[in-house]
């Protein structure tokens, strides 16, 4: 399944039911990092929202590995594919868009029911910078990939789920 919204639209909280419904055992993949106070808080509030019996994974980069190492689970839970380019393009600008549709496609193959969410950044303005537009393109071009993929695709606006497919 991936879920799609824009920026506090409530994606996350409809991809955590979905979980939920999915069945345990949970794992939840966090790609974000701390890297300030504002961002610590969103963690924070993602956190105390998750059920207790929920595992977390928190890993930036090469995702599956991560996964496999756990116990048996049935259900992976990604937060975010955003974060997960955002992360692949601090490390290698040129093959971050590559290197993020590998590591959806492995997710996707992985033997669980497979939740992604992802950020939609192409409604909004147009960024004034080079950095700005090929992080857009690149993000539209994997959700593309994963939505061709998974049987399940939502978009989230306000807190209001459609079923796109």
């Amino acid at each position: 399944m991936l879920v799609l919204g824009g920026a506090r639209s409530g994606k996350s909280a409809f991809a955590e039911q979905l979980a939920d419904a999915c069945g345990s055992p949970v794992l939840y993949v966090a790609t974000a990092t701390a890297s300030d106070a504002e961002m610590a808080e969103r963690i924070a509030d993602h956190r105390a929202r998750r059920p207790a019996t929920w595992r977390t994974l928190e890993r930036q980069l090469d995702l599956v590995p991560g996964i496999a190492a756990e116990p048996a689970v049935k259900t992976v839970l990604v937060e975010d594919l955003t974060l997960l380019l955002s992360n692949h393009m601090n490390k290698d600008t040129s093959g971050a868009e590559g290197n993020t549709r590998r590591e959806v496609d492995a997710l996707l193959g992985l033997e669980a029911n497979v939740i992604l969410v992802s950020n939609e950044v192409g409604m909004g303005l147009v960024p004034m910078d080079s950095l700005g537009r090929a992080f857009r393109d690149a993000l539209g071009r994997v959700n593309q990939a994963a939505a061709a993929r998974c049987t399940e695709v939502y978009f989230v606006v306000a807190g209001l789920p459609l079923k796109m497919k």
